[in-house]
């Protein structure tokens, strides 16, 4: 079983920027959480209001047991990316946008002893982590919004230092938050003005759905890149909850 289920509670937390906290999670069974590094991402189910803990069903069907649940009383399900792991814990960078739904919600008022649960990776090679050069990547393509920053970094611990890496932020108008490269959502323009270099690239980008669409029609059709050497993904969507998409797939 490639991944499972975890109950974690909270065990610090501090605050980044004012617009972001991290979180440190801790669990008895933690030694199991076998995270990949680099983009590794999970779910994490939070409670309803008047929940000490999420309410989610465990085994091989959980998922439809769980859609099957009334939404005002199951887990709310987000996914993350793991910031940072050791022995017996994990840190999870959270965005203090505005307007934020549960899960930021709860960040903004986290206290130590809160209880979550985790779905996470038993095994450091899975289908959770999406960063993954070419033998013979001669050069890394990195962007990203907000939402992609905890990835980002952690790639960057991840990649060998002599490998060049060029890296663009960017951050929507109102999700802003402090050392940002760019607060205008705008990640296609800058790469689009660039000087890229000469060799084999491989790019990784994420966040807004459509501004990631654009970003890789233009790596590919304009700069030539081999759309296989582009891994791109949608963190959020304009106008849409990570329950909207639940929905959509389903």
């Amino acid at each position: 079983m490639t991944f499972d289920f975890f109950d974690v509670q909270v065990v610090r937390h501090r605050a980044l920027t004012p617009a972001a906290v991290r979180v440190t999670f801790a669990g008895p069974d933690l030694d199991r959480f076998a995270g990949g590094g680099r983009d590794q991402r999970f779910k994490l189910f939070f409670p309803r209001p008047g929940q000490a803990a999420p309410l989610v069903p465990r085994g091989e069907d959980w998922f439809g047991r769980w859609r099957a649940m009334d939404p005002a009383t199951r887990g709310v399900m987000r996914t993350y990316t793991v910031g940072a792991q050791r022995d017996g814990e994990f840190d999870v960078d959270f965005a203090l946008h505005p307007g934020g739904g549960p899960a930021i919600r709860w960040a903004s008022g986290v206290s130590v002893g809160d209880r979550l649960v985790a779905l996470g990776p038993t095994e450091p090679d899975n289908g959770g982590v999406d960063f993954r050069p070419p033998p013979d990547t001669e050069w890394v393509l990195l962007a990203g919004d907000d939402t992609a920053v905890p990835a980002l970094a952690a790639i960057h611990a991840w990649l060998d230092p002599a490998l060049p890496v060029h890296t663009w932020v960017a951050a929507e108008p109102g999700r802003c938050r402090p050392g940002a490269v760019r607060c205008d959502g705008d990640l296609v323009s800058p790469v689009r003005a660039a000087t890229l270099p000469a060799g084999t690239p491989y790019a990784w980008i994420a966040g807004e759905s459509g501004q990631i669409r654009a970003l890789r029609r233009h790596l590919v059709q304009e700069r030539g890149f081999d759309r296989h050497r582009v891994t791109f993904t949608g963190y959020w969507r304009r106008g849409a909850t990570e329950d909207d998409l639940i929905a959509e797939a389903a």
